[in-house]
């Protein structure tokens, strides 16, 4: 086949392309430049993103390395507006965002997929650690082999038609067999450290990028707990999520965490750890993958560095009401809340707008 591949610069998406490129497929590396320069003003530069150009280079030069085709798709505008732009508005919405998430569904597999096409691409492969599948005419991600690096979750909220043009070549790979298979077929990017952060926000400082962004000055308001008494001061509820206890400035006799996020008043609720248990969620935006429908019992995540756990979905009001069998902690409005099946598949997937006392 025709095969456009994704490729960032890292071992993961790197060795996708050679051993694709190995099967004898006609392979096209694909990197999408998605930071203005713009972006990066006020922080100090970080050469760990996808689309730095250290990171170009190095895709470049593995496909020179194995005589395969490299090319670059800019799409800078298209990411500051249907990325960066949301992440910042639902930091000043009282919600916690997935940009990553997002940026799967619109930008990296969305406008790669479209380029591929337009480059006579029959597919589009990426490093990701996840397994595909099809069922009733349905596709679908299953969790990865390497649980500890799995990332269905965060391609969750892929749809159909992407689904039908994608391959996962790691998916059936550990992290360690990656990198000892790229070290074997001699990849300068076999031992390459990853980045684990937001890559637009270049310092880490989430806070400050959207202060510089929106030009504005922190608005303060009151810290208060769940009676409503005025414990302290902020400087800005998108300085705050869900399950935070660091950082609140408050002297107590009993560790606070932060427990809701009220935008309309700009207070931050705080309270203790047992404030922050629900029953359950309202999640909205569905996605489904292998299920039509969301009824039933299901394992979930609300976040991807946790284990699935089990709960009963039923649709209802334009989304789906997720109940717990066991209360869960810190469940965060705009985070995306992923259902699973017992074999690990994904059924579907939703954005949290609100948890269930």
């Amino acid at each position: 086949m025709r095969i456009a591949v994704a490729m960032s610069g890292g071992v993961d998406s790197s060795l996708a392309a050679v051993l694709l490129h190995r099967e004898g497929h006609h392979v096209i590396g694909l990197t999408a430049k998605i930071l203005l320069c713009a972006e990066m003003d006020g922080a100090e530069p970080r050469f760990d993103v996808c689309c730095s150009p250290e990171n170009i280079a190095d895709a470049r030069e593995v496909a020179q390395q194995f005589g395969f085709p490299h090319t670059i798709l800019n799409t800078e505008d298209d990411f500051s507006r249907e990325i960066i732009e949301p992440f910042c508005n639902e930091y000043l919405r009282g919600r916690t965002p997935s940009p990553c998430l997002s940026c799967n569904a619109r930008i990296k597999f969305k406008r790669l997929l479209e380029h591929a096409k337009e480059l006579g691409c029959e597919k589009l492969a990426t490093g990701h650690y996840a397994r595909l599948g099809i069922e009733n005419g349905r596709y679908f991600i299953s969790a990865a082999i390497d649980e500890a690096k799995d990332q269905s979750y965060f391609l969750s909220m892929l749809n159909q038609d992407i689904l039908a043009s994608i391959l996962f070549p790691l998916g059936n790979l550990r992290k360690d067999e990656t990198r000892n298979l790229a070290a074997e077929l001699d990849l300068k990017v076999a031992r390459k450290v990853e980045s684990q952060e937001i890559c637009f926000v270049l310092d880490n400082d989430y806070a400050g990028f959207i202060e510089r962004r929106r030009n504005m000055l922190p608005k303060e308001g009151n810290i208060v707990d769940e009676d409503g008494t005025i414990l302290g001061t902020h400087r800005g509820i998108y300085r705050y999520t869900i399950g935070q206890r660091r950082g609140l400035g408050i002297a107590h006799p009993e560790p606070l965490y932060v427990i809701a996020l009220r935008p309309e008043t700009n207070e931050v609720v705080v309270g203790p750890r047992a404030s922050l248990k629900r029953k359950g969620l309202f999640a909205t935006g569905i996605n489904y993958m292998k299920a039509s429908r969301l009824e039933g019992r299901a394992f979930i995540k609300i976040r991807s560095t946790q284990r699935a756990v089990p709960g009963t979905l039923r649709e209802a009001d334009g989304g789906v009401y997720v109940l717990f069998d066991e209360p869960a902690e810190s469940i965060t409005p705009g985070q995306a809340a992923v259902f699973y099946d017992e074999h690990t598949a994904i059924l579907g997937a939703g954005w949290i707008a609100q948890s269930i006392e």
